[in-house]
């Protein structure tokens, strides 16, 4: 396993051995907010019992009885070369139980993990079809990646409830709590589609075909008319661009969707890629499954706050750069809020030695924006914000 063979007419890559993580626990990839919550839920006394339960009222059944009735199932003989790259990511991430897999009949390019029990992998022909090689086994390590971390389990329990959700939505308050839910859920597995790209990559180790997939699933099968740098200009441009107004838009095209925007997730696995996190891991240093009984629940929530903050303090996103001078005391704060529905992110200059309001010479950062107290880099682990198109990794 691991050595990156190819069959079936697909395009040819050179063979090479791959790094594989005896033990790895999901720990060791996921983003800070995504592992708080699972670390939390795991700790709960009768987790796995309660849902469970919830088994029989969920459609997990239905769904199996589904795939298996008018899909194709992966394995020696039906798509032989994906049955090899769901055996050798689960090999690389030593993931005993190798889940079923499915190719659905689809034409949008898309791929999740669903159930409760046993964790099931689909993936579209779509994406199948605009992937190649190397690409595909990023995705099928980033869905091997949710079946580690047990994201199926949630994700199941997001697509019952909001489809109950649309069903009482005539009944005002059981809609509404019901949708706070949904909203929660969603807030969590977009955190948790970014722990699974990780996945992928310590999976396929090749950050230019992990790259190259989420350009495709943004473009389409055009790689000679795209750029990977002039792509990811773009999720700089998206975070950094415009004036408040912009912020409020962005947090309301977020809401509804259960993934990062595309653009995001390729700036957020690059700098997962150079951090040292990522670096340690690949070196072989990372936690242990048999490590996950003693995790502390306050120490990963408090990790997951340390991100949201290190976040707010080094956005270049206008609302966030008006949090952070909230957090820090800055004067004229209207002021600065009416400025910034016309133009928050590029106020006018005033005279020199002028800043936004009275300060004091040791108050806030000029208009340009504040920096945290040790430069604008923080951790690696930042975060982002989620499609309900083309994507992969439900």
């Amino acid at each position: 396993m691991a050595d990156g063979r190819q069959s079936n007419g697909h395009e040819q890559v050179p063979g090479r051995s791959r790094r594989r993580f005896p033990g790895i626990s999901s720990r060791a990839y996921e983003h800070p907010a995504d592992r708080s919550a699972l670390v939390a839920l795991r700790k709960l006394s009768g987790f796995d019992t309660v849902f469970k339960a919830l088994s029989g009222l969920l459609p997990e059944r239905s769904l199996r009885l589904l795939f298996l009735s008018d899909s194709v199932r992966v394995s020696d003989r039906q798509f032989a070369h994906l049955n090899d790259m769901l055996r050798d990511a689960c090999y690389i991430l030593d993931l005993e139980k190798v889940p079923p897999m499915y190719v659905n009949q689809d034409p949008n390019p898309n791929a999740m993990c669903i159930g409760l029990d046993e964790p099931i992998i689909v993936v579209t022909t779509g994406l199948v079809e605009l992937l190649d090689e190397e690409e595909m086994r990023a995705v099928v390590g980033h869905e091997v990646g949710h079946a580690l971390s047990g994201h199926s389990v949630y994700r199941t329990i997001l697509l019952f409830l909001t489809s109950l959700a649309v069903r009482v939505a005539w009944i005002p308050l059981g809609n509404l709590a019901i949708m706070a839910i949904v909203t929660a859920l969603r807030e969590w597995f977009r955190k948790s589609e970014l722990s699974a790209d990780r996945a992928g990559l310590l999976v396929g180790q090749d950050l230019t075909a992990s790259m190259r997939g989420l350009m495709k699933i943004a473009g389409g099968n055009h790689l000679h008319e795209m750029n990977v740098d002039a792509f990811l200009e773009q999720a700089d441009e998206y975070e950094a661009g415009g004036d408040l107004r912009d912020s409020v838009l962005k947090i309301m095209n977020v809401l509804p969707r259960s993934h990062p925007f595309t653009t995001v997730r390729a700036a957020e696995l690059k700098k997962w890629a150079a951090s040292r996190d990522y670096q340690r891991i690949m070196d072989g240093h990372y936690p242990r499954r048999d490590e996950d009984k003693d995790t502390s629940v306050r120490d990963s929530w408090r990790e997951s706050a340390s991100s949201y903050a290190t976040h707010v303090r080094t956005s270049k996103d206008p609302l966030m750069k008006l949090v952070n001078d909230i957090a820090g005391g800055a004067g004229d704060l209207g002021g600065r809020v009416r400025r910034g529905f016309g133009g928050f992110g590029s106020p006018q200059p005033g005279p020199k030695g002028a800043r936004d309001g009275s300060q004091s010479p040791g108050g806030p950062e000029s208009p340009g924006g504040p920096e945290s107290p040790g430069g604008p880099e923080g951790p690696e682990d930042g975060s982002a914000g989620g499609p309900d198109g083309p994507r992969t990794g439900d």
